[in-house]
């Protein structure tokens, strides 16, 4: 009966105690849910946050391109480093920048069309200089072959006298009657002095006075 009445209690004991403790432990929320929640929650604004910060710097990105940009074409081109008196000392906007990129790059087209001009006159040049070579080498080669032809003929140097003497009496006419102070008068008196120096019996005169004075080196 002692033995019964022990194992009773014993018994009574547990029993109270898994009571208490089923009670204790339906009456406890749900902690696994509620950490489930705590940190699902941050994870999600977390995410915006990121995408946010991504974007913030995507944007930033962005910005720091285009502004890199206008820099380089302000250190570039030569006419937005010079001084705008107009604006004073502040910094070129946008839109002078632009503006004077435009305007360089126009120029530089120009000087390039005007290269070209210039290439395309010097080629025609180098031609006819080739052609005249090719006709010196062979008035030349003529000459070689028969050398005692022209031998009574007048030398280049003197031809070259001649024609120096005509030219330095018409500049000296021409640089006393002509006036440049004006593109209409330059004209005007180039028209008066072809009609009263460059007449035929005029320019016969000069080339005989110049042929008297060099007559010593035709004979």
């Amino acid at each position: 009966p002692a033995l019964f009445m022990d194992n009773a209690r014993k018994g009574s004991v547990v029993s109270r105690a898994n009571s208490i403790g089923s009670t204790s432990a339906s009456s406890v929320p749900n902690t696994d849910d509620e950490d489930s929640d705590y940190h699902q929650e941050p994870y999600k604004e977390s995410y915006k946050d990121q995408r946010r910060r991504a974007h913030t710097r995507a944007e930033q990105k962005r910005r720091d391109a285009i502004k890199k940009g206008y820099d380089d074409l302000q250190a570039i081109v030569p006419t937005c480093q010079q001084q705008d008196f107009s604006i004073g000392s502040q910094k070129l906007s946008k839109a002078i920048v632009l503006q004077k990129t435009i305007d360089y790059i126009q120029f530089l087209h120009k000087e390039k069309k005007k290269q070209e001009e210039e290439v395309s006159t010097l080629r025609k040049d180098a031609m006819a200089l080739k052609i005249m070579k090719v006709n010196y080498e062979q008035i030349v080669k003529a000459h070689q072959d028969n050398p005692n032809e022209g031998k009574d003929q007048v030398s280049d140097q003197v031809k070259f006298n001649v024609f120096q003497g005509i030219m330095d009496s018409l500049f000296q006419s021409f640089n006393a009657s002509i006036s440049v102070t004006s593109f209409q008068e330059l004209s005007a008196c180039v028209f008066r002095w072809i009609e009263e120096h460059c007449k035929p019996q005029t320019l016969q005169d000069i080339v005989i006075g110049v042929l008297h004075q060099l007559k010593s080196q035709l004979y």
